[in-house]
């Protein structure tokens, strides 16, 4: 069956062709304006608040999904952090009543002994202001002096122990000697012997050393080091250092032992300058200087 030809009338306008360039120019136009003038910005604005509903439609789905995801994550995680909560609550719990009934046999005893009970100790808080410049010099500067109350040879603390001591202070602000320095001793003793001794700067930031340490001292690696309190200025009982290595070289006179500082000022910025309470008896004068009769002049 053949095709009956097509009418004229339907083949009236330009050819496909001349419609091609005419968009391609109308395209060009538009986007040179565009570029120029920003006239379709408008028009774009329009565009994009009526797509919106149709893309939070589209991405509903990913959102319900990483909602759920996210939620029982979090009920998992706390689940857990509950758990180990109850846990350590039930430790804290027993090690408390421990240390109860330890405090009121320390009371007891002392009340047998006619011991005066220990006395307190009250703390201020600073923070590190400045470091000292000098690479070979173990000391920082804080926000406290004598505004503050506080004195030249108070302690200075953190949460883990003994960071040094205020060497000088100014009217706002106070130096800080740490442990590390290597002009600085402390006191201390083992806590697990009793053992007492006198730990060193070395000027490392992470070392510490016990000097003339004889063989047969009770000192092993891991032993913790805590202040004896003896010398007058540092409260008793204060983690120190512990005890890394300790070397019985025949061939040395003393056992080389090395530490390192549980305390430190390159973990944060906030410490505790500690203030003794208790008043120390003065220390008596040498025998040499009390015991040495006056010489009288004779008459002529």
């Amino acid at each position: 069956m053949e095709h009956a030809p097509q009418l004229p009338f339907f083949n009236r306008g330009p050819s496909l062709y001349a419609r091609l360039a005419l968009f391609l120019v109308l395209s060009l136009v538009l986007l040179f304006v565009d570029a120029r003038y920003q006239y379709l910005d408008s028009v774009r604005n329009v565009v994009s608040i009526l797509m919106y509903p149709v893309e939070r439609l589209a991405a509903l789905p990913v959102t319900v999904y990483r909602g759920v995801g996210d939620y029982l994550t979090t009920q998992g995680s706390l689940r857990a952090e509950n758990d180990l909560l109850r846990k350590q609550r039930a430790l804290d719990a027993a090690a408390l009543q421990q240390l109860q009934v330890l405090q009121a046999e320390n009371q007891q005893l002392r009340k047998f002994l006619e011991l005066q009970p220990k006395v307190g100790y009250s703390t201020k808080a600073t923070e590190i202001v400045y470091v000292e410049r000098d690479i070979f010099r173990r000391k920082v500067f804080v926000d406290k002096g004598a505004q503050a109350g506080v004195q030249p040879g108070q302690p200075v603390v953190d949460d883990r122990g003994v960071v040094g001591q205020v060497s000088r202070v100014h009217p706002w602000l106070s130096e800080v000697t740490l442990v590390t320095d290597k002009d600085n001793m402390v006191p201390v003793q083992v806590q697990r012997s009793g053992v007492r001794t006198v730990v060193y700067g070395t000027g490392d930031s992470g070392e510490l050393s016990v000097r003339y340490m004889p063989f047969s001292g009770d000192i092993q690696p891991g032993d913790v080091l805590v202040t004896s309190g003896i010398d007058g200025t540092y409260p008793a009982g204060i983690p120190v250092a512990k005890v890394t290595v300790v070397d019985r070289n025949p061939a040395l006179p003393f056992a080389r032992i090395s530490c390192q500082p549980l305390g430190g000022a390159d973990r944060h910025r906030q410490l505790l300058i500690v203030s003794s309470n208790q008043t120390l008896p003065e220390r008596p004068e040498p025998e040499e200087k009390a015991g040495k009769p006056k010489k009288k002049r004779g008459r002529l």
